[in-house]
């Protein structure tokens, strides 16, 4: 694997730095080939991950939000295989597994559903007051600024 350095980039950007960290933490990590899943986008903020649970029941099934990291783990319960069943073909994946999900700092979990196999994540993009788009006015008095309005 290259080094690959996105220092130029930043060279006219301030406060991006943590999107470096991003860049090399995709990088370094392998993609995960199970389970199976979606991430959606619904509507402008709006988003779901579905992912693809067949074998597990809701119990075995565990999601976590730490640090705006998303765990969704399933733990398997490995029976006993029947010794009187020879498997011809067996393509269906019962295995445990940990799925980890980088989140946008104002993306926050709704809620949760499991159906037909299927564990569907909602998420939100909820932007605070202040990371809305403003106007910022634009005005001299003489050789003196104008005062802007100050946050609150």
């Amino acid at each position: 694997m290259s080094n690959l350095s996105l220092s130029p980039l930043f060279h006219r950007s301030i406060g991006f730095d943590q999107l470096n960290d991003l860049f090399d933490y995709a990088m370094q990590s392998d993609t995960p080939n199970y389970p199976l899943y979606n991430i959606e986008k619904t509507s402008d903020n709006n988003y779901r991950i579905v992912v693809a649970t067949t074998g597990f029941n809701q119990d075995q099934l565990k999601i976590n939000l730490e640090n705006q990291v998303l765990t969704i783990t399933g733990k398997s319960t490995e029976e006993k295989s029947d010794t009187s069943v020879e498997f011809l073909h067996k393509g269906i994946a019962n295995r445990s597994f940990k799925l980890s999900l980088r989140l946008d700092e104002h993306i926050e979990v709704q809620r949760a559903n499991y159906e037909n196999g299927l564990l569907n994540i909602e998420l939100q993009r909820i932007l605070p007051e202040e990371k809305l788009p403003r106007h910022i006015p634009i005005g001299r008095k003489g050789n003196e600024l104008l005062d802007l309005p100050k946050a609150e």
